[in-house]
């Protein structure tokens, strides 16, 4: 899938520079997730070139759907390296931006990640990948320590088979099993809803973490244990953040509140949030999710680096360590964080929140790391 590409062109002149973005616009992607990251992408765009764009020149978005499938982005950024582009921004899925990420630094292809989280984003340290999210380990801790200090010691977790799943059960096991934690796993590909309700009441659970697909098998899940009365005190988490989008409250509706997830957001946005999230809500329609705070930051960073060191790729990469960007949710620069393999924002802020059953709308904040 193209997408028509992002300039304004009446400020700006001269030869593009162009930025390909790798987002998820149809399914099986979290298609979601995509579109707000795309808004916040195009956001930033068009107020670079109404700003001058980089040293007159147009900023360009030359976009490209993933689908959440990894030989489809591999394919991209080959594709975009071809186009001459001068880096790559975005992706969301964490299994597809670890493919597009190994390709880039095979490239030497500038690429700055804007949501995903998977802490092994490479197989080796690379001077040509960067990161805004916070790594799974940062976040899924802090998701733990909720988790402890809401007096969560028998944790289940429902998983389907994927490298991020897996990674994050991994995460919680290790942080919780120090502090007096059980985790017990409960296999979402072989049980059917009711079985896993049956799970939860055999191992004495009082929390079900979902760690797989949105909507199904998760809206499935929701329901039954929702609906089985010898479930009422449990806790439905979903860290990865399925209720953070609409689609998960017009699925479930008031079933769907009190279910804590991770978001990148500070308590209080400062003016620069304010205001994009303002522009952003306007053209989504909808209040912003984080992903959408983290496309334009994206823009943001990108765009200094570019105005300050050219656009060329290897000062594109060389620029990493000496970023200082003010952006939506605070001052981002990068570092080599220990255990992550590419240039990190260390950290965007951290926050589990869940909806308000009393208003499934609105966002309550319960813990922050």
């Amino acid at each position: 899938m193209r997408t028509p590409p992002s300039a304004s062109p009446d400020r700006t002149g001269g030869p593009r520079v162009r930025i390909g973005a790798l987002v998820p616009l149809s399914r099986p992607g979290w298609t979601e997730a995509g579109h707000h990251l795309l808004a916040g992408l195009r956001l930033g765009v068009r107020e670079v070139n109404d700003s001058g764009g980089i040293a007159g020149r147009p900023l360009e978005l030359v976009v490209r759907d993933t689908a959440a499938d990894p030989d489809r982005a591999a394919a991209a950024v080959d594709e975009l390296a071809g186009l001459g582009v001068t880096a790559l921004a975005g992706e969301y899925h964490s299994v597809v931006a670890r493919t597009a990420a190994a390709r880039a630094d095979a490239l030497g292809l500038p690429f700055l990640c804007s949501s995903a989280v998977l802490d092994a984003l490479t197989e080796r340290p690379t001077p040509w990948v960067a990161r805004l999210a916070p790594a799974q380990s940062h976040g899924w801790r802090t998701y733990a320590d909720f988790l402890l200090g809401a007096g969560h010691r028998r944790i289940a977790v429902a998983a389907e088979p994927s490298v991020y799943w897996a990674s994050g059960a991994r995460l919680l096991r290790d942080h919780l099993a120090p502090r007096g934690g059980t985790v017990i796993d409960l296999d979402a590909r072989t049980l059917a809803p009711a079985a896993v309700c049956d799970g939860l009441v055999a191992g004495r659970a009082t929390a079900l973490l979902l760690l797989v697909g949105h909507p199904e098998p998760a809206v499935s899940l929701v329901r039954a244990v929702r609906r089985d009365p010898r479930l009422g005190e449990v806790l439905i988490g979903a860290p990865a953040g399925q209720p953070e989008f609409a689609q998960w409250v017009t699925a479930l509706g008031g079933e769907g509140a009190a279910v804590p997830f991770l978001r990148y957001l500070p308590e209080r946005l400062g003016p620069l949030g304010t205001r994009v999230e303002a522009a952003l809500r306007e053209r989504l329609a909808e209040a912003p999710s984080f992903v959408a705070f983290e496309g334009y930051d994206t823009v943001a960073v990108l765009a200094e680096v570019l105005r300050t060191r050219g656009a060329d790729r290897s000062g594109t990469a060389g620029a990493w360590p000496d970023v200082a960007v003010e952006g939506t949710r605070g001052p981002i620069r990068f570092s080599r964080a220990p255990g992550i393999s590419v240039w990190q924002w260390s950290w965007a802020p951290v926050q589990v929140v869940d909806r308000d059953p009393a208003a499934p709308g609105r966002f309550r904040v319960l813990h922050t790391g």
